[in-house]
């Protein structure tokens, strides 16, 4: 302690306390760095930060040690160069839309897309004159016939997350790219460990971290993964201008769960496609919906590139059931709860009215919907309870 720190009244000291903390601590954990207001050392560091470089530190809002470390695991997982974080998954595609897009521009979105995806881009064609199209998820390479001169996003969804059909999205991203059109893909189901987007020429990856990499469900974040420097540098730049943070608590919470995701997937991975087999032979089932199964759209798709499916898939129950009568048996489910998201420990059922969600001319089937999610829970225990559900409510 200097001469004038130790003269200082005790409140002040209290302020600028005079710590001696033992060098050489470790631990497996990384620290928890909170800040609001970030220190510069003098004033030549405060006027030569630069925003676009991810090696200064310049306010707590736009990153600190805690959320880099994420943001870093988050790439590495990937396979990318760069990640943005944001506080929800519909924040990260809200993102791509500010970075990208403008006034005039065109944007292509698979008809199967994640209902708030397509409301938002309902919003943009409704409110700032952006020109918004819906196209068939299986189309492939002959997407290039969509494309126009104003053609600015493409959005891909692999698999959709509630009809579950698998693009070609190689193909799509090739025929983007020969035009200079930018993709963007919601990755949420894979997790960046069953397919990683980057690697079949997609320039930006969406993953909402509240699924999988938080496993608690009790963390919402989103984040944005790519190679591209100039368009990282647009992503950041729509963040900053928007003022878009997250808590580096969170960040903590998502961290401490990364080093089990491969594990827990692979779980949700095993039980799920024994629970879709065990669905198929059921005669209240009219489909399945599991892109691991060989009449799942996109099946081939799904096994040249993805290397596993985690715990999501989707059943279609034969027409002679009431969509009240599957209301009951979800209602009727004791270990399956009803819930928007999934990626945590506990399973989940949702009915969904896909009428409202796909063009009549591109889903073939009759039946309502009913999408699982296979937590960690005992699979011979799901499948008992689907089973009684079943029982009581359809007869």
């Amino acid at each position: 302690m200097t001469d004038s720190a130790s003269s200082r009244a005790r409140q002040t000291r209290i302020v600028h306390p005079d710590l001696d903390l033992a060098p050489g601590f470790e631990s497996f954990s990384t620290p928890v760095m909170r800040a609001s207001t970030v220190v510069f050392p003098d004033l030549a560091a405060v006027r030569s930060a630069d925003w676009r470089s991810d090696a200064q530190w310049r306010y707590g809002l736009h990153a600190t040690p805690t959320s880099s470390a994420l943001t870093q695991r988050l790439a590495q997982i990937e396979g990318g160069k760069h990640a943005l974080l944001q506080p929800s998954g519909l924040s990260a595609i809200s993102n791509v839309y500010f970075a990208v897009v403008k006034s005039g521009d065109d944007v292509l979105i698979p008809d199967n897309v994640y209902s708030p995806n397509r409301e938002h881009g309902n919003w943009l064609a409704h409110d700032f004159g952006v020109s918004v199209r819906y196209y068939d998820p299986m189309m492939g390479k002959d997407i290039a016939d969509l494309i126009r001169p104003n053609t600015r996003l493409i959005w891909i969804e692999a698999p959709g997350s509630v009809t579950m059909e698998v693009p070609d999205v190689g193909a799509i991203a090739a025929a983007a790219r020969s035009h200079n059109v930018v993709t963007a893909i919601d990755n949420t189901y894979s997790a960046g460990l069953a397919f990683r987007p980057l690697e079949h020429g997609v320039d930006i990856s969406v993953q909402a971290l509240t699924k999988y990499q938080s496993g608690g469900s009790d963390v919402l974040m989103g984040a944005t993964m790519t190679n591209d420097d100039a368009l990282h540098s647009e992503l950041k730049r729509a963040r900053m201008r928007m003022g878009i943070g997250v808590s580096v608590d969170d960040c903590s919470l998502i961290l401490r769960s990364l080093p089990s995701m491969k594990a827990r997937f692979e779980a949700h991975d095993r039980s799920a496609l024994a629970l879709a087999h065990w669905l198929k032979a059921r005669p209240e089932i009219s489909v399945v919906l599991h892109p691991a199964l060989p009449d799942c759209p996109g099946h081939a798709e799904f096994m040249r590139d993805f290397s596993g499916a985690g715990g999501l898939f989707s059943v279609i129950f034969d027409e002679r059931y009431s969509p009240a009568q599957i209301d009951a048996f979800v209602e009727a489910l004791e270990l399956f709860a009803i819930g928007w998201s999934w990626g945590g420990a506990h399973s989940l059922a949702m009915p969904y009215d896909v009428a409202s969600m796909r063009s009549a001319s591109q889903w073939p089937h009759r039946g309502t919907l009913v999408r699982f999610y296979v937590g960690l829970e005992e699979e011979t225990d799901l499948r008992a309870d689907i089973e009684r559900a079943m029982t009581v409510t359809l007869g």
